[in-house]
């Protein structure tokens, strides 16, 4: 690890157009986004040692939400405090929000052209294996890490995770936080106040009336998605097209592709199902509730991050949660391959399985590519979905 001084604190503007312009540029989700931050923060402005760095993205991939935006959030913050992060954050976001909200407005127009249907449902037919080498990409370091007399344990919370993914979600919020206690209990580190906690976590866990529910599941994806990034799919799949009808499966599977070909955080993704249920408005609405816990825990708790990383009742709730969001992520690749409605998809799935999990293909590309080859069938005259 480096052991050199950070240097001055940047001016706002700096900040401003720093973080904005990874907003822009941030394609690739979270494994990108850290890269960038580092070489911005560590290498090229020395504002952060390595050591505050690597501390950093140790704390935010501890917390739910999505990391990323909590690690641009938090390095704002370190340089500049409250200010620094608000200002951090909206910037680092606010790019991927608008670019998506825009193509929202595009693929969710009353009579899109046949063309853009397809390529819409070539993109989505991406998707399943998307969710796949996500889950997978979640699961190798936490198996990696894991002790043999652990391992069991850790298939048992991702066999529970994907399976109730796979034909339950619903009830998944629920089982993200009984695994993580049934750990807790299982190291015999709850105490009575842990205990009040989680049961209070669980009973907030039911769903509210339907004047709500956009809201509730805004919360859900950015408050208590353990696991981050791609966990988001099963939490919203249910809530947009089968409990509240807000959209189609081949609506959702075209939400999910956006959220990974636009810049920013996969989060952004929730923007199109508000988008959906509501128009602009209930879009933005989405996107604030989302992010609102990712500045919430920054701005609360980044003092008390040190505490964070060895407090041994989080890692263990996590050693829980952690796994059985992984295999959430690879069992929600399931509903997403029943949610194809055409034939040619299945090819298309199959390409871009191959694309990712044999030759390990970029995300961006094999979706872009599965919507050029979507627009080419539907021009060549293939069964597209109104």
């Amino acid at each position: 690890m480096s052991s050199q001084e950070p240097a001055a604190a940047p001016p706002f503007a700096e900040i401003a157009r720093e973080w904005g312009r990874i907003g822009c540029i941030g394609f690739g989700g979270p494994p990108v986004h850290l890269a960038l931050f580092r070489e911005l923060t560590v290498t090229r402005r020395a504002w952060l040692t390595s050591t505050e760095f690597e501390h950093a993205v140790a704390a935010t991939n501890m917390l739910p939400g999505p990391a990323s935006t909590q690690l641009a959030i938090y390095c704002a913050w370190r340089l500049r405090g409250t200010r620094g992060a608000l200002l951090g954050g909206l910037c680092f976001i606010l790019p991927g929000l608008i670019m998506i909200l825009a193509l929202a407005a595009l693929f969710l127009a009353g009579s899109p052209p046949v063309w853009l249907r397809a390529a819409g449902m070539g993109a989505g037919a991406a998707v399943p294996a998307v969710a796949v080498c996500a889950g997978l990409g979640v699961a190798a370091p936490i198996w990696a890490s894991a002790t043999s007399s652990r391992r069991a344990w850790v298939l048992v919370y991702g066999l529970i995770g994907g399976l109730v993914a796979a034909s339950a979600a619903p009830w998944l919020l629920l089982v993200l936080l009984g695994c993580g206690l049934a750990e807790l209990m299982r190291e015999r580190l709850a105490g009575p106040m842990a205990g009040a906690q989680a049961w209070l976590m669980l009973a907030s866990a039911a769903a509210p009336g339907d004047g709500l529910a956009l809201a509730w599941t805004a919360l859900k994806v950015g408050a208590l998605a353990f696991g981050g990034g791609f966990v988001i799919v099963p939490l919203m799949q249910t809530d947009a097209v089968s409990t509240y009808h807000w959209m189609t499966h081949a609506q959702f599977l075209n939400a999910v592709a956006l959220g990974q070909v636009t810049p920013g955080p996969v989060t952004l993704t929730v923007a199109v199902v508000g988008y959906a249920a509501g128009g602009l408005s209930a879009g933005l609405l989405a996107a604030v509730i989302a992010f609102a816990p990712s500045f919430s825990f920054i701005l609360i708790g980044a003092a008390r991050f040190e505490r964070l990383l060895v407090d041994e009742r989080v890692i263990a709730f996590l050693r829980g949660a952690a796994p059985c969001a992984a295999g959430a992520i690879i069992g929600a690749a399931v509903p997403l391959t029943a949610a194809l409605g055409e034939g040619w998809q299945y090819a298309l799935l199959a390409g871009a399985a191959a694309a990712l999990l044999i030759f390990r293909a970029p995300v961006v590309p094999v979706l872009l590519l599965g919507g050029a080859l979507g627009a080419g069938a539907g021009l060549l005259g293939a069964p597209v979905i109104a």
